[in-house]
């Protein structure tokens, strides 16, 4: 998915450095925690590397993609993906509250493209109520339906808006496409508030990867979370925002973020913590350097890379093609 801090492109950065610090080598069962696992990029890649994974996030559409990719091991299905795909469109809550020709004004997704996602997000809960799959098939099925239906949005890469005229990729008809199913030991999946969950939770190797500005999570991708949870919510003006109070982060305030990271780190009963964000972040580097010296040894790495493209589109003020990645890192006294 082509997800805002999304670490894909900076794996190799990320591997390289941590194994530099830790002493880690493919095979190691260190327990790493990812807490903040978005698309599950980071966490997969430590789970193919024999790692005991950890996975958490607040967004439920994230919970989905992180259970497949941490805890799931079921070969891939292609009975039932092609039956899904033979089903005919259906005018669920998708295409009446996000499709334009429901009336609802906003154009998220084609007519049809609409249809046949509620058809299929429909298909799976009742095959699952009815015990006909299990929970690790419905999830790898949902996290590929997450997956798949992004690449038809109409949007310009975030669901904060719709666009007016319906772009190519959103015009191609849907097709469900599976999601790989990743090697290595069954892990554990959480979706909660990080700042209860640090509690309850310890190992070798805890990565951290916050929102590092304003933007909220919730809103950005709040129709994914609608067709996670397919939860019939009350939606909200012209976007058809559902309501995610319960999901802020305190990483996305001025007023708060300091306070979050250093009760982080504070409660953290891990021996080393990475902590990924860049040079355009709330917190400032001297804040981070700061907070993570009093706990231990601190080091910190950087890497250019390529900003994420939507910025270009909506932050017109913005003129740098590329931001710098740091990597902060403590040994934890």
């Amino acid at each position: 998915m082509n997800y805002i801090g999304s670490k894909y492109s900076l794996l190799d950065f990320l591997h390289e450095t941590i194994s530099e610090v830790t002493g880690f080598k493919d095979g190691n069962e260190f327990i790493f925690a990812d807490l903040f696992a978005g698309t599950g990029a980071v966490g997969a890649s430590y789970r193919k590397k024999g790692c005991n994974v950890i996975s958490n996030d607040i967004q439920y559409y994230s919970y989905v993609l992180n259970r497949h990719y941490i805890e799931n091991s079921v070969p891939p299905d292609t009975g039932l993906l092609e039956y899904l795909n033979s089903l005919e469109g259906t005018k669920g809550f998708i295409y009446n509250n996000y499709c334009k020709g429901s009336g609802s004004g906003r154009n998220y997704f084609t007519d049809s493209n609409g249809m046949k996602c509620d058809a299929v997000r429909s298909e799976l809960e009742k095959l699952r109520k009815n015990s006909e799959i299990n929970d690790d098939v419905y999830f790898h099925f949902l996290a590929s339906l997450i997956n798949s239906i992004d690449k038809y949005a109409n949007t310009a890469s975030v669901y904060g808006a719709f666009l007016k005229h319906t772009k190519k990729s959103a015009d191609r008809d849907f097709k469900l496409e599976l999601l790989p199913v990743t090697d290595g030991k069954k892990g554990k999946v959480y979706n909660e508030n990080i700042s209860s969950l640090i509690k309850k939770i310890s190992g070798d190797v805890l990565y951290l990867d916050p929102p590092y500005n304003s933007r909220q999570y919730g809103a950005n991708y709040h129709v994914l979370e609608t067709v996670a949870r397919y939860d019939n919510p009350i939606l909200h003006g012209k976007t058809g925002l559902r309501d995610y109070k319960n999901q802020k982060s305190d990483f996305c305030s001025q007023r708060t973020v300091e306070k979050a990271f250093r009760n982080l780190v504070s409660d953290a009963d891990f021996k080393y913590i990475f902590l990924s964000y860049n040079n355009e972040g709330l917190m400032s580097l001297e804040t981070i350097r700061e907070i993570m010296s009093e706990y231990g040894k601190y080091h910190c790495f950087t890497k250019d890379y390529r900003r994420f493209k939507a910025d270009k589109s909506q932050n017109r003020n913005i003129k740098s093609d590329s931001t710098v990645e740091y990597l902060h890192c403590l040994v934890k006294i």
